[in-house]
């Protein structure tokens, strides 16, 4: 008897808990086939200050960031310059892309081209002109032994100068700690400032690429056989960016040109010659040494296509056009998680098979996060705790490399409008990562990207009237919280926001899922953007 008794009271107590237990549904939603633009990934534009015409149309064909060119004489001349004259250039330089939902890659640089290669100077009438020296007072311009060879942009040294060193620029004694104060500033100006995406480390060599002078010895000069101390390369000055822009950078992330240098520094890579057979043991190579170092910092860069094997072609339009050249830039962005490239600022995207082949890139740069499973109580009550979970796959290329907040919210079931939401504290969407270890043959990972389940309880502090909203999923941009970074699927409100289904406070739904026919297209909404902070006027 004792023990029916038992057995009794163990049934009961099983029965008053399953009629407790939470109702729960379950929604999924198809991906979102088409490529669309998405924050920090992706194709990269450029614009040289007075030359380029900016796009007018909104928005940017895929892209997202704008690399920027920033003349050291223009942000810092005098050495007691402070940071209020970078601001004030970077804000006119930048100026808008708020609005538009872009961000920036600065990158700073002292030469354009060295005469000896061919350079021209400074366009007079265009104060912002990326051309010629940009060397701030104080720091003498470069003597050097180089001459350009005749008919072309290659450099030669006479015999008797073979090891003349250059004097003057990189090389003049003031230099390395005039390099330490302005790393500095700009970590000030630039390290908190929402435009800016990542930094391209830059300063040294043409184009601020690192090379013509180099870092290292670690490879050979472009226009010799061997190197020459305080010519071809600059003795400490590896270590001196390194230190500087590791104390300077806490929050932005920072890229190197080439990566067999800055091994001690955790710093991504620009490679700025993607897809280019003759860069394959420097660059590719090179890249591939670097480990799971794509996990926790950007691979980005440019195709270069006027040199060469890519010579041949004259647009980027023919670059993509051609499929042995696709499917190698393809397979080097998978294999190196590639998350931007540039290349494609005068491309004519009005071109539908350039569309299509853009697309193709598009999708396997960077992140693209696909969700699925979101499970949640049709009805929650005021004051009650709210129960969701949902699935996140990411079959881009690359992890988002900051940890932007997840936001769960409730919208009007009219008018689409948001009237509550909570950010979710146990999310971290920088961990989110693709697959590894491309195969070429299977167009797919040996290594799959991981399911990432998300599970939340969330409070609900706010009354709301009685009556059906929407639940909704959206991943806020930090500069004013607002809605910016979309997951690929089809379940899309213009805005930002992705609604997962019908949910009633103190009252029954009649429904759970959306109809298809009130989603937005994703890469057609214009209304995107980010807010200042008050250190950018």
């Amino acid at each position: 008897m004792k023990y029916i008794r038992i057995l009794v009271a163990l049934f009961l107590l099983t029965a008053v808990l399953s009629g407790c237990k939470e109702k729960m549904v379950t929604v999924s939603y198809p991906e979102y086939t088409k490529a669309f633009r998405n924050p920090m990934k992706g194709f990269r534009e450029y614009f040289g200050p007075g030359e380029d015409k900016i796009r007018a149309e909104y928005p940017y064909p895929y892209g997202s960031m704008i690399k920027e060119y920033m003349q050291w004489n223009m942000i810092e001349d005098d050495s007691s310059d402070g940071i209020d004259k970078i601001i004030a250039y970077s804000n006119h330089r930048w100026k808008g892309v708020e609005n538009i939902n872009m961000k920036v890659i600065p990158r700073v640089l002292l030469v354009w081209v060295e005469p000896w290669h061919g350079g021209k100077p400074k366009d007079p009438n265009n104060p912002d002109d990326l051309n010629g020296w940009h060397w701030p007072k104080g720091i003498p311009p470069q003597v050097s032994p180089y001459k350009q060879i005749p008919g072309s942009v290659g450099a030669y040294v006479d015999s008797k100068d073979k090891r003349t060193p250059i004097i003057g620029g990189y090389f003049d004694p003031a230099f390395p700690e005039r390099v330490r104060k302005l790393v500095e500033k700009i970590g000030q100006a630039w390290d908190n400032d929402p435009r800016v995406a990542y930094v391209e480390m830059g300063i040294i060599g043409e184009w601020g690429e690192h090379h013509d002078p180099d870092l290292s010895t670690y490879w050979p000069p472009h226009d010799e056989p061997e190197h020459v101390e305080n010519r071809t390369w600059i003795p400490g000055m590896e270590k001196i960016l390194g230190d500087a822009f590791t104390k300077a950078f806490k929050n932005k992330k920072v890229m190197v040109r080439y990566a067999y240098e800055f091994k001690d520094y955790e710093f991504g890579i620009y490679w700025d010659s993607w897809s280019q057979p003759q860069e394959q043991v420097r660059g590719y190579e090179e890249m591939k040494k670097l480990g799971d170092r794509w996990k926790t910092q950007p691979i980005g860069g440019e195709i270069t296509w006027n040199w060469g094997d890519l010579a041949k072609f004259r647009s980027f339009e023919q670059v993509v056009a051609d499929k042995h050249t696709r499917d190698y830039t393809i397979e080097q962005i998978r294999n190196l998680h590639c998350n931007h490239l540039g290349g494609i600022t005068w491309a004519n995207f009005n071109d539908p098979e350039f569309q299509k082949n853009a697309e193709i890139l598009q999708k396997a740069m960077g992140y693209r996060f696909v969700l699925s499973d979101f499970t949640y109580p049709p009805e929650i009550k005021n004051g009650k705790p709210l129960n969701i979970s949902f699935k996140v796959v990411n079959t881009g290329s690359s992890p988002f490399y900051y940890n932007w907040p997840v936001e769960v919210s409730l919208l009007d079931a009219k008018t689409h409008q948001k009237v509550w939401g909570k950010t979710l504290d146990n999310v971290n969407i920088s961990e989110w990562m693709p697959g590894d270890d491309w195969v070429i043959e299977r167009n797919a990972y040996r290594k799959p990207a991981p399911v990432n389940e998300v599970k939340s309880t969330i409070s609900i502090d706010k009354d709301l009237p009685n009556g059906e909203y929407i639940i909704a999923l959206s991943v806020l941009d930090p500069a004013g919280m607002l809605p910016s970074l979309r997951f690929a699927n089809e379940n899309y409100f213009e805005g930002g926001y992705h609604p997962m289904g019908y949910i009633g406070v103190n009252k029954k739904t009649q429904k759970t899922v959306i109809d298809k026919s009130l989603f937005y297209d994703i890469q057609s909404d214009e209304t995107l953007k980010y807010k200042l902070t008050n250190n950018v006027n």
